[in-house]
């Protein structure tokens, strides 16, 4: 009894959570992943997360994507632009690893290709996950994150779709960051929700 009440007293304290959305953390207990963290991130793909791997990050990503965010800090544009190189740093970082590295452009169901590819829901995941760590790390000075955003519309032949958001904090617009409608190592779409819900 002594010994499990000293374990109690000197064990590590838990991680402290990420500060989030009710709408944000769905995203994670919706398929049962946990959010991430300041240490690391589950990263998935194959389609509404059907597969996961956990990115833990190492001294050297940090000091990389410190680095890249530095870029950013003169203004929201450059921070939007610095968030773009970021997103790609995280293709290129987990590519090679999970096989994303030969994923293709706007991947769904019909690729047969689930095993390398991202749908909309993953790429939502995983770029909110990997905002959340940057604005933890205390990475992102001009905007928040937003709640993700959904776009369909079968009448006008508007596909479904998903994305992450970031919330500029001067203006209060809000700005997709996604990665679906591009292929590997490509730049994700930025720009304002407002544009975002129209494009197809």
């Amino acid at each position: 009894m002594l010994g499990v009440l000293l374990a109690a007293v000197f064990a590590a304290p838990p991680a402290r959570a990420i500060e989030m959305s009710a709408e944000v953390a769905n995203l994670y207990s919706s398929v049962s992943i946990y959010p991430p963290s300041a240490k690391s991130m589950t990263v998935c793909y194959g389609f509404v997360c059907r597969r996961r791997e956990i990115l833990d990050f190492t001294a050297g990503d940090r000091s990389a994507l410190t680095q890249i965010m530095a870029a950013g800090r003169a203004s929201a544009a450059a921070e939007r632009a610095a968030v773009q190189k970021a997103v790609v740093w995280f293709d290129r970082r987990m590519g090679p690893i999970i096989g994303t590295n030969k994923r293709v452009a706007k991947a769904d169901f019909r690729y047969f290709d689930d095993k390398h590819n991202y749908d909309c829901w993953d790429t939502t995941r995983n770029t909110t996950s990997l905002l959340l760590v940057l604005q933890e790390w205390g990475l992102l000075k001009h905007h928040a994150i937003g709640d993700p955003r959904y776009r369909g519309n079968t009448l006008v032949l508007q596909t479904p779709h998903n994305t992450a958001v970031l919330v500029d904090r001067a203006t209060k617009v809000e700005w997709v960051v996604d990665l679906w409608p591009r292929g590997y190592l490509q730049p994700p779409d930025v720009m304002t929700v407002q544009k975002w819900v129209t494009e197809d």
